[in-house]
């Protein structure tokens, strides 16, 4: 009788934690996801209804889409669409070369200062991204890259984070394969691609995703390096709605640009979720 006392106590105790856990997690999502739920309604509410509301709706009774038109109207955005894939896909495979190799470099190979060089290039995360901007201004400047794709991409194309990340990764493959490669005659080069990169295409996929959503909301370098619509991207056309009178006024068109521009990026996210915590937490795992 006292065993079947204690069990159903613990079943009861070890409900009553679930159904705790699941009611804040619950409490989470809605605090998470609601700004996602105001930006939709906002889009769907039409100009009057949404400067008739005093206290704000939590719903609407007649969506519309008019914004979204107006949002394509108002400025070029499907041409900054066009930009910002540009933008993506070249800082994406030029960074990945860079980091690539990079990493391979302070993993695999023996030089002389490599530890302490490895140990500068990890300082340079302490820099504040702020005073790397204003270099990379002047240096863009002098180079007469401004209103350029070269001139947006090429101060992206590396990552000292993400070199680290790799480099964790590239090291926690067994010694014995590199050995026994080189043994069978196979190249540095071609063990990186044929054995190192399936290996670690977890961590690889994950550099790739957070890349591409960097690029696809990057906002103060593309403002700083371009002054010519002809190479504004995406989150310049948010700023040129509100600067063209439609941000300041019709709230609803801006945030129809909005949606249209976090769409991408979560379906992204969401179908490559898993892959995004296996990489991470593999490089986060020594052993």
């Amino acid at each position: 009788m006292d065993y079947e006392r204690i069990e159903r106590r613990a079943r009861a105790g070890e409900r009553t934690r679930k159904t705790v856990t699941y009611v804040l997690l619950t409490l989470w999502a809605l605090i998470v996801l609601f700004p996602f739920y105001w930006m939709l309604l906002s889009s769907v509410k039409s100009y009057s209804a949404y400067n008739a509301e005093h206290v704000p709706a939590f719903f609407t009774l007649q969506p519309t889409l008019e914004n979204y038109v107006t949002a394509f109207t108002g400025v070029p955005l499907a041409r900054y669409f066009v930009n910002t894939i540009i933008f993506t896909v070249a800082t994406t495979g030029l960074m990945l070369c860079v980091i690539i190799f990079a990493a391979y470099a302070f993993a695999r190979l023996k030089f002389r200062g490599k530890n302490l060089l490895f140990s500068l290039f990890l300082a340079l995360m302490m820099i504040p991204n702020e005073l790397v901007v204003i270099t990379n201004f002047v240096t863009i400047t002098n180079w007469n890259m401004r209103n350029t794709f070269w001139g947006l991409i090429l101060p992206s194309v590396t990552s000292v984070f993400y070199i680290y990340l790799l480099k964790e990764n590239f090291e926690q493959i067994p010694e014995e394969l590199y050995k026994a490669a080189k043994v069978d005659g196979t190249s540095d080069l071609k063990y990186l691609f044929k054995v190192m990169l399936p290996i670690c295409r977890p961590t690889v996929v994950t550099v790739i995703i957070l890349k591409v959503i960097e690029c696809w909301n990057s906002y103060v370098w593309p403002r700083l390096i371009t002054d010519e619509a002809a190479y504004f991207l995406v989150s310049n056309g948010i700023q040129e709605l509100r600067e063209n009178g439609f941000g300041r006024e019709n709230v609803p068109a801006m945030m129809a640009a909005v949606v249209v521009i976090s769409v991408p990026l979560i379906v992204l996210f969401l179908i490559f979720r898993n892959k995004i915590m296996a990489g991470v937490s593999r490089g986060g795992t020594k052993g």
